[in-house]
């Protein structure tokens, strides 16, 4: 190997290892491997920005506004009201769901399909009497397969046409991934229908309502308090008629992780309460407890004293008994509890409430947090939030539905299905179709769907001032971001090298074999790290393989497309995953039972047609 092979092997290696460790966010990581070439010669400094205009990158962006057009319309609820069965069994349930969601998927965004779809697939989980995790499941896999089936279903498939496109036979066309990803997909849902939606584990069967792990919350104990002079112990004695207890203690601003029992609470004190979110309600009120969300510091409160003082006049005056009116909270009956799933994409990932300033912006209280598989013993205003925590909100429904669509969220409740806008839904439609019948026709799939965005502008089913909001960024950065990286592995001979490594020593020099090893190795990877990154690292030695072998590259990109989007073992290779993780109930080692047997059964549906449909 020459240095500059042995360089960006090591760079790549880093940014593996990066990946998979997860503490950095995965468009961070890329653009620093991307900086590493160039500063080590591997990337021209020139070319170090040339993947912001590559084709694929324009596209996934343009895809993402014109899927946000959809979501936002009620598009998606008239194909869901046509298709959900009435009266029918679980796994026909289950199929036209997930067949709804696998559909969707091959048009725009698949993490927003399901998040559109998540709380209809609660729904049906409540009425069918099942764990919300066996409906939720099938929906998430199913979304994932649905992205196969056309060329911008998902971002890998941009990325293995535009490779293809540079090796030469020019890009793939909007259908071309159809024949193969038709197939698979309509395996991979009947399988998860008729047989795969009994494997997934049944976390808290039968219980009403959609199930959470228990909620770390925190109350102040004020000097009326029944708890106010009574030890710890007493506290857990009187809390077991609640199913809850007391997990830690917060005294002058001193976190005690697991108290002492024999401790005494005293006025003032913050206790941190595990307990269902039924349950506290029940807490609050027998023990005369008070939400920590909902008690100003003292400092405030005294700023806020003086200030009125100040301001009060000798005798009252209308206007001030208006201003009084006005500034008067709302009703209690105006008042209700959401539980919100954190997406992927949030602007609240990595952020805490005390960073959103939820009170002051939108007037609504962050009461608990239900994170699947770890507890945070840390202050709730100062707990940086992830992807799939779900989160107990109070405040006015308009107040909560606005935070939720502005911060990225999704509410784990039944949702009318209704068209908000009929004229922007058929609009909406319209446009997409539009696009898509261009590309198919031979339009360069960037000028389509750029010009889909466009339409959608002047015609208002995407406001202006949401454009940038509906691009999913870390995405559109990351690629961008490897595309010189991996045109560097071809560049430097490194991609050969590899790819000389699997034919001659994994594959033994039988060109089938090299076919089935670059599906595995994909697929192994789209488990550990995003499947973009991974479609981004794989083309190059799936190139590298077929013109060693002297045969087409057609089948073996295709083999990369469809293992890239065949992450069903862990809940960190997809967004999908990570976002049914805490609704589900889910742990880490859960999704292997159903996925293992599914990417078994991909991949014995995918090479047959590969080498029938590309034949090599």
């Amino acid at each position: 190997m020459t240095p500059d092979q042995w360089a960006l092997a090591g760079v790549l290696a880093a940014t593996l290892v990066l990946f998979l460790w997860g503490r950095w966010r995965h468009d961070l990581v890329a653009v620093a491997a991307l900086l590493a070439c160039v500063a080590l010669g591997l990337v021209p400094s020139a070319d170090a920005f040339g993947g912001f205009a590559h084709p694929a990158v324009i596209t996934v962006a343009c895809v993402l506004v014109l899927s946000y057009g959809l979501q936002t319309s009620g598009a998606v609820d008239v194909l869901v009201r046509t298709v959900m069965p009435t009266g029918a069994g679980p796994s026909l349930t289950i199929a036209a769901l997930t067949g709804t969601g696998a559909l969707l998927s091959g048009f725009m965004n698949n993490v927003g399909a399901l998040a559109l779809l998540m709380p209809v697939a609660v729904q049906v989980a409540r009425r069918m009497g099942l764990p919300p995790g066996r409906v939720l499941m099938p929906l998430a896999f199913g979304t994932i397969l649905g992205g196969m089936i056309t060329l911008v279903g998902t971002p890998p498939n941009l990325i293995v046409s535009g490779f293809r496109a540079e090796a030469g036979p020019g890009p793939f066309l909007m259908f071309d991934f159809t024949p193969v990803g038709l197939a698979v997909a309509v395996v991979g849902v009947g399988f998860v229908a008729l047989v795969g939606w009994h494997l997934v584990p049944a976390r808290k069967p039968g219980v009403e309502g959609f199930e959470t792990e228990a909620y770390l919350t925190e109350v102040r104990v004020h000097e009326e308090s029944k708890l106010a002079g009574q030890c710890l112990r007493e506290v857990e004695d009187r809390l077991k008629d609640h199913d809850a207890q007391v997990v830690g203690m917060v005294r002058n601003e001193i976190r005690m992780v697991a108290p002492h029992p024999g401790r005494r609470v005293r006025a003032g004190d913050i206790l941190v309460i595990q307990a269902d979110a039924e349950a506290l309600a029940g807490v609050l009120g027998s023990l005369g407890l008070k939400l920590e969300e909902a008690v100003e510091p003292e400092e405030d409160a005294e700023a806020a004293l003086e200030e009125d003082e100040a301001a009060v006049p000798d005798e009252p005056s209308q206007a001030g008994d208006e201003a009084e009116a006005e500034e008067a909270p709302p009703p209690e009956d105006e008042i209700s509890l959401v539980e919100l799933v954190v997406l992927p994409q949030s602007g609240l990932v990595g952020r805490s409430a005390s960073d959103i300033e939820l009170r002051t912006r939108y007037g609504i209280n962050l009461l608990a947090i239900s994170r699947r598989g770890q507890r945070s013993m840390r202050r709730l205003r100062v707990t940086a939030l992830q992807a799939g925590d779900v989160l107990l909100m109070q405040g006015q429904p308009d107040a909560i539905a606005e935070f939720a669509a502005n911060s990225g969220c999704v509410p784990l409740a039944e949702r009318a299905l209704s068209i908000p806008d009929r004229r922007n839904a058929l609009l909406a439609t319209g446009i997409m179709g539009l696009a898509v019948g261009a590309a198919t026709l031979g339009v360069p799939a960037a000028v389509a769907f750029m010009g889909g965005v466009l339409a959608a502008l002047v015609l208002r089913t995407v406001a202006v001032r949401q454009l940038y909001q509906s691009v999913d960024w870390p995405v559109v950065v990351l690629l961008a971001a490897l595309i010189p990286v991996a045109g560097a592995m071809e560049a430097t001979g490194l991609a050969g090298l590899i790819a000389e490594f699997l034919i001659d020593g994994v594959a033994q020099g039988h060109v089938i074999a090299a076919l089935v090893v670059v599906l595995v190795v994909t697929m192994v990877l789209s488990d550990l790290m995003n499947n973009a990154a991974t479609a981004a690292v794989m083309c190059p030695v799936a190139i590298g393989i077929a013109v060693q072998s002297g045969v087409s590259v057609d089948a073996f990109l295709m083999a990369v497309a469809v293992g890239a989007s065949c992450a069903f073992l862990t809940p960190i290779g997809h967004q999908n995953n990570t976002l049914i993780l805490g609704p589900g109930g889910f742990r880490f080692g859960d999704y292997w039972r159903l996925g293992l047997p599914l990417q078994v059964l991909v991949l014995l549906a995918a090479v047959p047609m590969l080498l029938w449909v590309w034949p090599l």
